[in-house]
């Protein structure tokens, strides 16, 4: 298949396309290096995956896409948004690159992909608020701009499928973690930290968050599946995680027994938006996917331990 993945050079992103490539399929990607964090790093995950034969345009979903995109492509990604819950980004820039660039990117796919197999929408348990721990028909509560946004490009896209645009699914993941993870995210910044010596900052209560804890390469093999159930997934939700459920002080400790050192640990004040629990209910992916993560939770952090020392250690 000719498979579009935008935010391409991202975490997960990054990680699909150099697996479908793998898998024989023709894949394109778009990312924009975004400036949100150290655009260096993306170059990195950008050189691997052209490496692999993945075609990576650098774009921005606010362009005119039918200039800078393939003419026909079966199966679309969409991955590329603004993460996360810090303060310091406006809501000018969440609305911006997760509610605008998603529907200039549906009006792409209106007008120029009449074929279209799936647009899969890449959503987060975010939108389900301080507890995600329910199925897919939950209402959502999304206590971030962060969640409140991705929740509006969701329903844009499922509207657009109900609306018979194009076929549709939309995937909520959850807390995933692994090699390429992102610098400001917990497992990243923390090894970080413990090389280099430095603080590393928690917020109140934040010891005691219960996460589903899910390893990329789970989350690879589930949005993989989907190819060979693109009927039974056209107009679903589908969470994406893990069942198991890790506080984030066991994570700190299994990192801190990985890279044999001690964090500093430096506690900060309660931050807004912070989720309290993650629990994926994945019956539904079992049931439509197959989807059945593999990964133990050790193993895993060992995995992106390594890939730190590969890429940053010297």
């Amino acid at each position: 298949m000719k498979i579009l993945i935008t935010g391409a050079a991202g975490f997960i992103g990054s990680h699909l396309s150099e697996k479908l490539q793998e898998l024989g399929h023709q894949v394109f990607g778009i990312d924009n290096f975004s400036s949100y964090y150290d655009v260096n790093l993306k170059r990195i995950n950008a050189q691997d995956i052209t490496n692999k034969g993945v075609r990576l345009i650098e774009g921005d979903l606010l362009d005119n896409l039918s200039q800078i995109l393939p003419e026909k492509i079966d199966v679309l990604y969409h991955f590329a948004a603004q993460p996360g819950i810090s303060a310091d980004t406006p809501l000018e820039d969440y609305e911006r690159n997760n509610i605008e660039a998603t529907k200039n990117l549906i009006k792409w796919v209106t007008d120029c992909q009449p074929d279209l197999k799936l647009f899969v929408n890449i959503s987060t348990s975010s939108v389900y608020g301080l507890h995600a721990t329910s199925t897919e028909v939950e209402v959502p509560r999304p206590a971030s701009h962060y969640g409140e946004t991705k929740l509006a490009a969701e329903t844009l896209v499922l509207s657009a499928q109900a609306h018979k645009k194009f076929p549709a699914t939309s995937i909520r993941l959850f807390s995933v973690y692994g090699p390429r993870e992102r610098p400001e995210k917990l497992y990243t910044k923390l090894i970080k930290a413990i090389y280099e010596n430095q603080p590393f900052p928690l917020y109140e209560g934040s010891l005691e968050h219960e996460r589903s804890f899910t390893y990329v390469g789970d989350i690879v093999n589930g949005l993989t599946a989907i190819l060979s159930k693109i009927s039974a997934c056209n107009g679903e939700i589908i969470n994406l995680g893990s069942s198991e459920v890790y506080t984030t002080s066991q994570g700190i400790s299994l990192i801190e027994k990985i890279i044999g050192k001690k964090a500093n640990l430096e506690m900060r004040s309660k931050r807004s938006g912070d989720q309290l629990k993650t629990s994926a209910n994945i019956e539904k992916a079992k049931r439509i996917l197959d989807y059945a993560p593999q990964m133990p939770f050790e193993q895993g952090l060992r995995a992106q331990v390594a890939w730190y020392n590969e890429k940053f250690i010297k």
